[in-house]
């Protein structure tokens, strides 16, 4: 295997000019990447969808208010968002909803610093899983962004 055809190679765009991966096969994982980045979205979305109430006491439970209001911004930002991330419409803008709803929600529920052990160690652990999230949310953002950029300049070029 020359360097050129390394799959990490760095001047190849795509697994499937490297060789090693079909396009189907490439698009089905990305796929599934993303739906497992947004499962917590959907699922949450429905949830609160379906249980209104239950959606209206926990915005009251982190003082949001008026909390109906603020229970349906929620309710429709997880799951538009999520949509527009696997729909890959405007899937930038959709990545970019989630990661700062994710940004705030966690600074405003996950303050395990203020909390006692033991509850420290479980909300710290989860306040950092977030920021994965958002790291995550952040990279499909750039790369749908950088590959927008790429098609333009391929455009202009031809």
């Amino acid at each position: 295997m020359t360097p050129r055809t390394l799959p990490f190679d760095p001047k190849l765009r795509t697994s499937r000019e490297a060789g090693w991966m079909s396009g189907r096969a490439a698009k089905s994982i990305r796929w599934i990447a993303l739906l497992g980045l947004c499962a917590a979205y959907l699922q949450g979305g429905l949830n609160k969808a379906t249980d209104f109430g239950g959606a209206i006491a926990e915005m009251e439970h982190f003082g949001l208010m008026p909390a109906a209001p603020f229970a349906v911004a929620t309710i429709v930002l997880e799951l538009a968002a999520s949509l527009m991330i696997l729909a890959g419409i405007h899937r930038w803008a959709g990545a970019l909803a989630l990661a700062g709803f994710t940004l705030m929600a966690t600074l405003i529920a996950g303050r395990f610093w203020e909390m006692a052990p033991p509850e420290r160690f479980m909300a710290a652990n989860s306040f950092f899983e977030h920021l994965g999230l958002i790291g995550g949310f952040l990279l499909v953002a750039w790369h749908d962004l950088d590959s927008r950029a790429r098609l333009r300049t391929s455009a202009r070029d031809r």
